[in-house]
């Protein structure tokens, strides 16, 4: 008994497991001009180990350690809501660009803090950051994607943040061990800042956001 084959229609291939990729040449250009910014931020925006890491070397114990980073998912969650409500009024792209510069600012003094009150202080604004933009960035994404394309545009961003998130951790382990904690954060930092700049410059190509 032979196999049935299954037709395919002439000019029709079946698609591969990156095909998806070609979503970026058929996207909205307010959408490429977001994601790019975003995977520029991505590609400074290390891994949280790097900021506990400042904080064992300034001889905290491991419980305040790991009680200055439960405070900071704390303010992260309790922020989320508010955070969102206030976005919806004064503008999605206002409440990221606003997000993207408190991470700098942690970022910038997160190397010359020493001791817990400081850092209880950049935890609180690292949490308002993290809340200020996780979710505002999907909605962004949904905003400018066509809304067919909408899960496909997200996955195409999460897909290639995840990979910056790996580069951007091995950058700063690199610096770190090169040219020191400081200057890792501020390098971090600074190219956080240019982030904000480049937003700043596109953000009224950014129709609908």
């Amino acid at each position: 008994m032979k196999e049935k084959k299954t037709a395919v229609s002439p000019g029709k291939t079946r698609p591969g497991i990156l095909s998806y990729l070609k979503y970026w040449k058929r996207s909205a250009v307010s959408y490429r001009y977001l994601v790019a910014g975003l995977l520029i931020f991505t590609l400074f925006n290390s891994s949280d180990a790097f900021l506990l890491l400042a904080i064992k070397s300034k001889k905290i114990s491991d419980t305040g350690m790991i009680g200055m980073y439960i405070f900071y998912n704390l303010v992260y969650a309790l922020a989320s809501y508010p955070l969102g409500a206030l976005a919806d009024k004064i503008g999605l792209k206002t409440t990221l660009i606003a997000g993207l510069m408190l991470f700098a600012g942690v970022y910038l003094s997160f190397g010359f803090a020493t001791a817990i009150p400081g850092f209880l202080l950049l935890f609180f604004f690292y949490g308002i950051y993290a809340a200020s933009t996780e979710g505002i960035s999907k909605a962004l994404i949904s905003n400018l994607a066509d809304r067919k394309d909408t899960a496909t545009a997200i996955g195409f961003y999460t897909s290639f943040a995840s990979v910056f998130s790996l580069l951007a951790s091995a950058l700063a382990g690199i610096l770190w061990y090169v040219l020191g904690m400081k200057l890792m954060f501020i390098i971090s930092g600074t190219g956080v800042l240019l982030a904000v700049i480049y937003f700043l410059v596109i953000s009224r190509k950014l129709v609908h956001a």
